[in-house]
């Protein structure tokens, strides 16, 4: 039998596949994860997240020329605060550890994009992502909150803001708070559709943002939906955001299939902590090739629709596509 097509022709040798190549990583699509803390001289590692550390603003700088000189575009930063309290006040205190962070980064690393995370988890005493009343988040008192925090990055000199909260309305809410302060060319990268995952238990180490009570399946999406996450990005486009992430990213490739036709702005996702961890263990018992591995999910993310990936392999995936 004649067989009139052989797809193997095109696969025999690596010049003829980069020919045929449909989808490509590039280090203009990668977003750097970064955790700052309080105090100085601190580079602190994360146990559950190898290669990962906590910085103090003085050491974080110098971590963050150096993702500048790799040509990665944007850091994200998760802070934390000196002390802890049931509003999470520090949050947009002028001189929060996040706060201060921005200034230090846009004086001395003026081209990086310094998104910030807009949340309260890691400064709440009690680690949800909201003003708690009668043991449950309340939706409308923490948009003022949230708005509040947002400004504060804003004021600093942030490039972008990222609410990572799930309340509804809060992008309407920073949206307007911005504006009316003059910061109406300021992004909005929302996380609008956050899954109430299994994947952040290092992040939640790292950034110390466990809930002390509960779990937060009341705001943070079931796992289980996916027309849901129409809703949700459809929602958060009409009230402002610029940009809509998905997260996590590998459980949900689904879901960033499902958007990109829905969606004609930005979509993110977030190759998030539980990923980083599962592929940096495997590869630590010698079960996986960690570079392969890295780069294939990285790639699944881009085919599946996401314009940009947050992931803790930025740096090493510049390093790489730099050779």
């Amino acid at each position: 039998m004649e067989l009139p097509y052989r797809p193997r022709r095109l696969r025999r040798r690596e010049n003829f596949r980069r020919l045929v190549r449909e989808t490509y990583l590039r280090t203009d699509d990668l977003i750097y994860p970064m955790f700052v803390v309080p105090g100085k001289a601190v580079k602190e590692p994360v146990p559950s997240m190898p290669g990962v550390c906590r910085y103090s603003v003085d050491q974080l700088v110098p971590e963050v020329q150096e993702v500048q000189q790799l040509g990665i575009p944007a850091v994200l930063l998760f802070g934390l605060p000196k002390k802890k309290d049931e509003l999470g006040s520090e949050a947009a205190a002028r001189q929060g550890t996040v706060q201060q962070a921005i200034r230090q980064l846009k004086k001395q690393v003026p081209e990086i994009l310094v998104i910030t995370d807009v949340c309260l988890c890691s400064y709440t005493s009690h680690g949800h992502c909201g003003f708690v009343r009668d043991g449950e988040v309340d939706n409308d008192a923490t948009l003022e909150l949230l708005a509040q925090v947002a400004l504060s990055h804003a004021e600093a000199g942030a490039d972008m803001v990222a609410p990572s909260d799930m309340m509804d309305g809060r992008v309407l809410a920073i949206r307007e708070a911005l504006d009316e302060r003059g910061f109406e060319m300021i992004p909005i990268l929302s996380y609008a559709v956050k899954y109430a995952s299994s994947f952040y238990g290092p992040f939640r180490d790292a950034a110390e943002s466990a809930p002390q009570f509960g779990d937060r399946r009341s705001y943070q999406m079931d796992p289980a939906n996916a027309l849901e996450a129409i809703r949700e990005a459809t929602l958060d486009v009409e009230e402002g955001a610029d940009i809509i992430m998905v997260k996590p990213a590998l459980p949900y490739l689904d879901i960033l299939a499902r958007l990109r036709p829905e969606i004609d702005l930005p979509l993110a996702a977030y190759q998030v902590s539980g990923e980083y961890a599962m592929i940096k263990a495997a590869a630590q018992q010698g079960w996986v090739d960690e570079q392969a591995v890295m780069l294939e999910s990285l790639i699944a993310i881009k085919r599946a629709g996401a314009d940009m990936i947050l992931t803790y392999f930025a740096k090493d995936v510049a390093q790489i596509l730099a050779k």
